[in-house]
């Protein structure tokens, strides 16, 4: 039977565990009942982060010529996306790209490489990026994504101080072979898991708007509680032209936030990053997106250009949240962020 959100609202924070039949019912309540939705999810948000908003700055430390065929990726084997392409950024330029996003309140910097999976010596060099990043800002977490990891590898990157790994889970195990042939679901779960092991915070998200049927987003949802991944971006697929998913267009922003929701109700103390695609998918209902969502990532992603960073942090400032980290009211020394040859170019705002 339905129960008004408010209702289940309450039964999450008296230790409930969401249903499946009342996950359908959040993903699909009626357009005129998802202010009354997003207002019943903010309860949760509010009960485990209060007014805060974690910021995290992603460097993208190489670009392009994965070997992988993830169907969603302008990185993948055989795109023909527009998009620059480089080998790896030096330590000092990783530093100076991460100074970027905690100027802006970044407590998390994310160091992210395409590929199959690093190498010994990849993890070398991001363990010795991570101790240079650390140095510079002592206070910033540092979080890898660097694929599917072999043996040790999260121990070293653990031994080298970094805090956590993202590796998404992305869809539903069923669906998983529809989106990429080169690997399968279950090496991102043991990826998580080896992460979790090693005493890495474990960031683990998916990417909506692939065609994933409810039953299949539910499952995925379940599956990163199952994981209890302390992170889970929310990835909004932006079909970028020469993928096989170009030209994709199956989210509008009430669905997004029916989404946003669902991770939330699914996984309450959990931090919910509305992340890639947020802008062009949630548009003008972004600001209210943060009744939901705890976490978002500032600026630009990985290969594309995101909102202006001013811009998100005007929004959170506007919608009445602080970022974590940074007295209500003060205003981070934000440098403006511009796509620029092999990486970001950064200048100090007038």
């Amino acid at each position: 039977m339905f129960k008004p959100f408010d209702d289940l609202a309450s039964r999450q924070l008296d230790g409930g565990r969401l249903d499946r039949a009342d996950a359908l019912a959040v993903l699909t309540a009626p357009d005129e009942e998802v202010l009354g939705l997003v207002a019943a999810a903010g309860r949760l948000r509010r009960a485990h982060f209060g007014n805060s908003v974690k910021v995290n700055y992603l460097v993208n430390l190489k670009s392009g010529l994965c070997p992988e065929d993830c169907g969603y990726c302008s990185q993948r084997l055989g795109s023909s996306a527009e998009i620059l392409k480089y080998s790896w950024l030096s330590a000092e330029e990783t530093v100076r790209q991460a100074t970027a996003g905690v100027a802006g309140g970044a407590s998390r910097v994310c160091l992210v490489a395409s590929g199959r999976g690093p190498g010994d010596r990849d993890v070398e060099r991001v363990a010795a990026i991570a101790d240079e990043l650390k140095t510079a800002h002592p206070g910033v977490e540092v979080c890898a994504c660097l694929g599917i990891l072999g043996d040790g590898q999260a121990e070293r990157l653990r031994a080298a101080g970094i805090d956590a790994y993202n590796h998404n889970l992305n869809t539903s195990e069923s669906r998983y072979a529809d989106i990429c042939s080169t690997h399968g679901y279950d090496d991102r779960v043991a990826t998580v898991e080896k992460a979790k092991a090693a005493g890495l915070s474990p960031c683990s998200g998916l990417i909506v708007g692939m065609g994933e049927s409810d039953d299949e987003l539910i499952d995925a949802i379940f599956a990163l509680r199952d994981l209890a991944s302390d992170s889970i971006p929310v990835n909004f697929l932006m079909p970028f032209d020469g993928t096989p998913l170009a030209g994709t267009w199956l989210l509008t922003p009430l669905r997004c936030l029916r989404i946003l929701a669902l991770a939330r109700f699914a996984c309450p103390g959990t931090e919910i990053r509305m992340a890639g695609g947020r802008e062009m998918h949630l548009r003008s209902l972004q600001p209210l997106a943060l009744h939901v969502a705890n976490s978002l990532f500032l600026g630009d992603y990985l290969t594309s250009e995101g909102q202006a960073a001013k811009a998100d942090l005007d929004m959170i400032a506007d919608a009445g949240f602080a970022v974590l980290g940074t007295a209500a009211g003060s205003d981070p020394a934000l440098p403006s962020i511009r796509k620029r040859g092999a990486g970001t170019e950064l200048a100090p705002n007038a």
